[in-house]
């Protein structure tokens, strides 16, 4: 599934999660590989802030908000997906952001301006511990609000509007055996779970640790993804009565920042 946090990528937005499926003869219809088709999102209208003001870097709505110098230099953070994070200015239009664990990049990310400063485009990629292929994602946003004085030109509020993503960032597989569902992705990312509603480890991603399932009916289950014992999303997978897409609903947590994604079976 795709998360809106998890796409953004960490700190001011954050990159490409999926997941999820079902098991018994009605459930086997979401085995498979599915895709997410991001020209058919629907981004909540909730807005990211951050600011830059007076070298400081202050994202309001990062979970935990978070404060750090906007000097080029690595910084201590936590509670995030990463240890460190990097905020560098190259002008008065661009952005640059660099998360690091272990001292590894995990992700990358340029944010731009427009000319008339009404829109952010935001460019990410994050790299898999694996040694995965990167995963590439480009974000629009849309400013609301004005933009306050004395700070970096592109400090407001945003509301995301559309994405993009490399193909091994849209791509999941499910399959069912023995009253378990096993997703993998071509990044790396795999768990295994039971639809008993308790966590199960995920392997190879940043930004979620565990997952848990509960069977709502034959077509439809729910998802909670956790990090750190926190839970950072819920959503809901419906497959269709074709078996062709599966609607997920996901609610960013504790935020409740909800986004509707659809997938289609390859």
């Amino acid at each position: 599934m795709f998360s809106m946090r998890q796409l953004l990528t960490c700190a001011l937005l954050s990159a490409a999660v999926l997941s999820t499926a079902m098991v018994a003869p009605a459930q086997a219809a979401f085995n498979g590989t599915w895709r997410a088709d991001l020209s058919k999102a629907k981004f909540s209208e909730k807005p990211f802030t951050f600011d830059i003001r007076q070298g400081w870097f202050h994202c309001v709505t990062c979970i935990p908000a978070m404060t750090i110098r906007a000097d080029g230099k690595d910084h201590a953070v936590t509670g995030q997906a990463v240890d460190t994070i990097r905020i560098t200015p190259v002008d008065e239009r661009s952005l640059r952001m660099m998360g690091k664990k272990g001292g590894r990049v995990v992700f990358n990310q340029i944010s731009t301006l427009s000319e008339d400063g009404n829109n952010l485009t935001v460019q990410s990629t994050t790299y898999p511990g694996n040694g995965k292929k990167p995963v590439t994602v480009k974000n629009t946003l849309r400013r609301e609000g004005a933009l306050q004085a004395g700070t970096y030109p592109a400090s407001g509020s945003w509301i995301a509007e559309k994405a993009s993503g490399s193909e091994n960032g849209l791509l999941a597989t499910f399959k069912t055996n023995n009253g378990e569902i096993t997703m993998t992705d071509p990044a790396g990312e795999s768990y295994t779970a039971r639809f008993d509603g308790r966590d199960a480890s995920v392997k190879g991603a940043n930004g979620w640790d565990t997952v848990s399932l509960k069977l709502v009916n034959d077509r439809t289950i729910e998802e909670t993804d956790k990090f750190h014992g926190n839970v950072t999303s819920v959503s809901t997978m419906t497959v269709s009565a074709d078996g062709r897409t599966m609607t997920v609903v996901a609610t960013e947590k504790p935020d409740e920042r909800t986004s509707t994604y659809t997938w289609t079976k390859q």
